[in-house]
């Protein structure tokens, strides 16, 4: 299914029904530079109707070769709520798809009930970035080396010997080039600090204590910056969290929704 954006780019999504009730559907936003596949492992957890969609530049959708940023993903987020005739719903989501859900709360509080942000971060003027080292290790021309330094900042080195893979988390390996660039550079400029005391929807912060690609201390930046908001660390848990430690993740989320 698509939908149209304000500027006609066209955006893939795909919706999972889930278990029929008076709860309200949830919406997942995925990580840089990867489509919704992102949230294959985990999607069934929720016991709802899921939806996701495919960044522009990722999966199905168009892949124009043009600025990209944070504010931008969230309207084309709200275009897809809008091609499905939803007025309201739950927003997940985590790492740069965190970023684009607090553009979503902020720019459009009225489509949002409840607001989980994972494994994310306020932005350039007061997040925690993640060291020169590690974007170095990040920047290596060689993809299996890349993928290796990826897979060790998701996961913990134990959980990833049990569990080989492949992994849904290492990015869209049919994006373009220059569509890389554009995500990494969107998730680069992303600032929401003026806004987030803004957001209405009541607020759930997940992250993993031993994250540093988005290290763990911006949870309680975001935590104290949102109005009604409240920052649950996982012990243990690298960046991947809502996947390795999704018997915990998981039910954090479903039960934090169910309560509103």
């Amino acid at each position: 299914m698509f939908a149209n954006a304000v500027d006609g780019c066209r955006i893939a999504y795909q919706v999972q029904e889930g278990a029929s009730g008076n709860r309200s559907a949830l919406l997942l936003l995925a990580g840089q530079s990867n489509n919704h596949h992102w949230w294959d492992p985990v999607r069934a957890d929720f016991g709802r109707t899921t939806i996701t969609l495919d960044y522009r530049g990722t999966g199905d959708s168009d892949k124009p070769d043009e600025i990209y940023s944070t504010p931008g993903f969230a309207e084309d987020a709200v275009a897809v709520l809008d091609d499905l005739g939803l007025d309201r719903v739950d927003v997940y989501g985590t790492s740069m798809g965190g970023r684009v859900a607090q553009w979503l709360a902020i720019l459009h509080p009225e489509r949002v009930r409840g607001l989980v942000l994972g494994c994310t971060s306020p932005g350039r003027s007061h997040g925690f970035e993640r060291s020169q080292e590690i974007r170095r290790a990040l920047s290596v021309r060689d993809q299996v080396e890349r993928d290796a330094v990826l897979i060790d900042l998701m996961y913990t080195p134990e959980w990833a010997a049990r569990n080989p893979g492949p992994y849904p988390v290492l990015g869209d390996t049919a994006m373009p080039a220059y569509a890389k660039g554009r995500h990494l550079v969107a998730s680069n400029n992303h600032d929401a600090w003026d806004g987030l005391d803004t957001i209405q929807a009541p607020t759930l912060v997940l992250h993993g204590t031993d994250d540093v690609f988005s290290p763990a201390a911006n949870a309680q930046v975001l935590a104290d910056r949102i109005p009604n908001a409240r920052a649950e660390l996982l012990p243990g848990a690298r960046h991947a969290y809502f996947h390795e430690f999704r018997r915990t993740a998981s039910p954090l989320v479903t039960d934090f929704l169910a309560a509103l």
